[in-house]
């Protein structure tokens, strides 16, 4: 049973292809998607431990 205070993470969506502009910046949409994916990640394992008989949804 998934606790409605404690909901699983949700995964971040990844950009498209088209969403860099190719231009080499500092902190590109794809940087920011794997920072964001890192935290998720994270927070799922997190998340699993407190809900061991959870399945994750994909």
């Amino acid at each position: 049973m998934i606790d409605n205070d404690d909901p699983e993470p949700r995964k971040p969506e990844s950009p498209d292809p088209g969403d860099c502009c190719g231009g080499g910046c500092v902190r590109c949409v794809f940087d920011v998607y794997e920072d964001a994916m890192e935290r998720y990640l994270a927070a799922l394992a997190a998340w699993q431990a407190r809900h061991p008989d959870t399945q994750v949804s994909k």
